[in-house]
């Protein structure tokens, strides 16, 4: 009689889950993530050894068939019984097999956190109350300013307190954004003026939002191809303190064409391939975050703050590419100087070969050289036709929809390289955040708060390089998206024309000051999750080094466009077609 052998592999994501992990690697069990990550990864490792002893009797049973025509019963239902009472009786375990809102009662009782739920209670407390006191319309009429600051601070503390609450910050400023606007409609002159300020902020707030979605998602279609390989896998050198000067600029470039979040990630995944678990691979992630930020200051796709004001005018592409380029480069340059002299920069032991990694998608550099080619081709697309980056942007990705669609027909195994699939995977909760921002923002511009704010400035602080320059450090702290969106609110092009000093310096300031945190950026927040590094040992071993590049690159900013040291640098402006990008 032939015997039959059956392996079944629990791969290894599967073995090492982490809280985030466990609902989207797993997702027929959508609340694992309530569950502490151990009962998530017994529950997972149960269900596929559940999954093997199953297969493993049906293999033995289809066997036996084969080899003998008058086979004895085989109680495989028998043996999945006994498997699940055995699953049962470990302390601590869950039914792999039970509904998913069935908790174990020691779990529960292990994370259960009464002074959470009351805070969580007054706080929710809180907001209705200010909801109620909207509903007064005799009240908010008279007293709109207030009811509005009230509203709006209420919720930017629910956006940073995001992880204590255990609120997601999108939907906080889409909550926010709807409570402003209800206040100002009911503080208006009357409904329909409210209804054209909301009708004209939808306008812009939404070229935004498209731009955003668009290029997410050909950045999330270039890296299903495994397209980043063509550049991360040219990094050869294992020299220590050259690679923390190669990583740094080739993060400063990735960056300048995709948003420093997708660079971040994309480095750092590469960083993991190349330096084993150490202090060293930690001060390269740093770098990475350093590199991201300055990259994506100098270009109007680097950044979204930068994107803000491309789009609504405050800057134009070639211009501030020129103002731009020398001060991020130095806020990059002078601290991997500072940094190559410590001794973490020394890497001992850290030579290594690279680790092996996928292997790129088909048509993987095809799709590479399209998909860069549409992010490049979008302030060219302005330039020529006039029309908003959104469209160009939107241009882009029809064609690489096309594309894939094409290259990929009748490979039913290779659809999660497709438009549809990618359209699952980006961050579309990000984009959301964004417009509850941004409406919230112009609500405030509507009713005349930012202009009162933008006039007290004015008179406490006259110059406006200082302005710029503090809105650097506090996008360290708070959020740089509002900070640009209050700002551009603020002050309007009669006040500063296109491409003046005090934009370029915001769209500087606003990109790499956050840096100097490393919950101050998208960059760091992502390298802080992906690498598990401490705020504090960011806080000494790195703000430092960052706020000396980002103090340099003011001085620097300052003294070009004082002295004039680009008046003679040659420029493409004078090329008809792209004059006005």
């Amino acid at each position: 009689m032939a015997t039959v052998s059956v392996s079944y592999h629990v791969p290894t994501s599967q073995r090492r889950l982490s809280r985030k992990d466990c609902s989207s690697s797993f997702p027929a069990y959508p609340r694992l993530n309530s569950i502490c990550p151990s009962s998530a990864q017994q529950l997972v490792v149960s269900h596929n050894l559940l999954k093997w002893r199953q297969s493993l009797v049906l293999a033995r049973a289809e066997e036996k068939a084969k080899s003998s025509a008058s086979m004895q019963p085989i109680s495989d239902g028998n043996d999945t019984d006994k498997f699940n009472e055995e699953l049962l009786s470990r302390p601590g375990t869950c039914d792999p097999l039970c509904s998913v809102d069935e908790m174990c009662s020691q779990d529960f009782e292990a994370s259960y956190q009464p002074k959470t739920d009351l805070l969580k209670a007054l706080t929710i407390l809180a907001a209705a109350t200010v909801g109620a006191v909207a509903i007064n319309h005799s009240w908010v009429a008279a007293n709109q300013d207030i009811a509005m600051a009230l509203v709006f601070i209420l919720g930017y503390a629910g956006i940073i307190f995001e992880e204590s609450l255990a609120f997601n910050k999108s939907g906080v400023g889409l909550l926010m954004a709807v409570s402003l606007w209800v206040i100002r409609s009911i503080g208006a002159p009357s409904t329909d003026i409210a209804v054209a300020e909301l009708t004209h902020a939808s306008a812009e707030v939404s070229e935004i939002v498209f731009f955003l979605l668009g290029a997410m998602t050909i950045v999330e279609i270039v890296d299903a191809h495994q397209g980043f390989k063509l550049v991360t896998d040219n990094i050869r050198t294992r020299n220590p303190r050259t690679l923390l000067w190669v990583v740094g600029f080739v993060t400063f470039f990735l960056s300048s064409i995709l948003d420093n979040l997708t660079s971040t990630i994309v480095m750092v995944s590469l960083l993991r391939k190349l330096v084993p678990p150490s202090e060293y691979r930690k001060f390269l992630g740093a770098v990475v975050v350093i590199a991201a930020n300055a990259g994506g200051a100098w270009t109007p796709i680097g950044d979204v703050t930068t994107t803000m004001l491309w789009i609504h005018g405050q800057i134009s592409t070639l211009n501030t590419m020129k103002g731009l380029f020398i001060p991020s480069v130095l806020s990059l340059a002078v601290p991997l100087a500072l940094m190559s002299l410590t001794s973490e920069a020394n890497g001992k032991g850290q030579e290594s070969d690279m680790l092996a990694s996928e292997q790129m998608a088909p048509r993987g550099q095809l799709v590479f050289a399209v998909g860069i080619g549409a992010l490049i081709f979008v302030p060219v697309f302005k330039a020529v036709t006039g029309l908003p980056p959104y469209m160009g942007i939107l241009l882009g990705l029809g064609v690489l929809w096309i594309l894939t669609d094409a290259i990929h027909y009748g490979e039913s195994e290779r659809q999660r390289l497709k438009v549809p699939q990618a359209l699952s995977r980006i961050d579309t909760q990000g984009a959301l955040f964004f417009l509850g921002i941004l409406l919230s923002v112009s609500s405030l511009e509507a009713a005349g708060i930012l202009r009162e704010l933008s006039n007290y400035l004015d008179v406490h602080i006259p110059n406006p390089d200082l302005i710029a320059s503090a809105i650097g450090v506090v996008s360290a702290i708070i959020d740089n998206v509002p900070l640009v969106a209050a700002t551009m609110g603020m002050y309007d092009l009669t006040s500063f024309p296109q491409d003046s000093d005090f934009w370029q310096l915001v769209a500087y300031c606003a990109g790499t000051g956050g840096s100097m945190l490393i919950i101050g950026s998208a960059a760091g927040v992502a390298f802080m999750g992906m690498e598990k590094v401490d705020f504090f040992w960011y806080l000494r071993k790195v703000s430092g080094f960052a706020f000396a590049g980002y103090a340099t690159g003011i001085v620097a900013y300052l003294a070009t466009q004082n002295l004039h040291l680009l008046d003679s640098v040659p420029t493409l402006a004078k090329v008809p077609f792209l004059s006005g990008s």
